[in-house]
């Protein structure tokens, strides 16, 4: 009776307490979706030009949209979208093989310099990596990878050269699974690549999904490099160079709509990847084979 009472009396104050819980996340929330529920808006918006006077627009129209996939003469948007998505996707199949590849033989394997290896790389992440950029440049300006069409197998290479040195998450992943399921899978005349591919991998589809993601974004969403690989070659922009150049003084009057729609256009691939892949992140030892 005594715990009921005091219950009774503590009860009001946690029904105070999550309320303003409650309140405070509904806030942040809201601070959260504003823009995203700005930046849709203003890629309907009838009115031209950068500043308005009012936070809904005045009029709805489609022909931002029309605008930016069809003018091809002045900021070619469509071919932008398709070099990055070509370099996005290359770039995320190299490095997810990269990474997943160097976290497991360090998770798994013992050899000379692996201790010396993973040291080198935790200090080498801690320098931001536009500090080596303009070694990487006057490398792939030797090789001949800076001008037309080969800059794109230039990005490439730069994105997912170094992607084996962020191999601590993965790793840390593969470190959590029984080595016993390895010894049991030998004991039944699995090689390695067969642990590798039929048992290691079906248990850690969480990992490698994140490995796929961030491998995805990276060159998607990157302005720095890519702004310096392609300088002048306006056939090789990527999306984020072409949304820069919808703010500059001489196209942000006409093309400041399209710039919001354009933010609209590119996150829908990344969208679909999350939704297409976030399924897989609930299987875990459930979708493991025997090899």
């Amino acid at each position: 009776m005594k715990n009921q009472s005091h219950e009774n009396k503590r009860s009001p104050r946690k029904r105070i307490v999550n309320f303003l819980v409650h309140v405070l996340l509904a806030v942040l929330a809201l601070i959260w979706v504003m823009p995203i529920v700005w930046i849709v808006l203003t890629s309907f918006r009838a009115e031209p030009g950068a500043y308005t006077n009012t936070f809904l627009p005045k009029s709805y129209t489609l022909a931002n949209y029309v605008k930016l996939l069809t003018d091809r003469n002045v900021l070619n948007f469509p071919r932008m979208f398709k070099n990055t998505l070509i370099i996005a996707i290359c770039s995320c199949l190299i490095s997810t093989s990269f990474v997943l590849s160097v976290s497991y033989s360090l998770s798994r394997m013992r050899f000379r310099m692996r201790k010396p290896y993973m040291n080198m790389a935790m200090i080498l992440g801690l320098f931001p990596g536009f500090m080596t950029m303009i070694a990487q440049y006057f490398i792939l300006k030797a090789m001949g990878l800076t001008e037309g069409s080969s800059i794109r197998f230039g990005l490439i290479i730069v994105y997912s050269a170094c992607t084996g040195l962020g191999f601590q998450i993965s790793k840390g992943f593969f470190d959590t699974i029984p080595k016993a399921v390895d010894e049991a899978a030998v004991i039944d005349g699995a090689t390695r690549w067969q642990i590798f591919t039929k048992i290691t991998m079906p248990l850690s589809k969480p990992i490698i999904i994140y490995t796929v993601m961030t491998s995805f974004i990276a060159p998607w969403v990157d302005f720095i490099f890519a702004k310096v690989l392609c300088r002048a070659n306006a056939d090789q922009f990527t999306v984020a160079i072409g949304l820069w150049n919808m703010l500059q003084k001489e196209y942000i009057y006409q093309w400041y709509t399209c710039f919001a729609a354009g933010a609209v256009l590119i996150s829908v691939p990344i969208a679909i990847l999350f939704l297409y892949l976030q399924r897989f992140y609930v299987e875990g030892m459930s979708g493991a084979v025997k090899g």
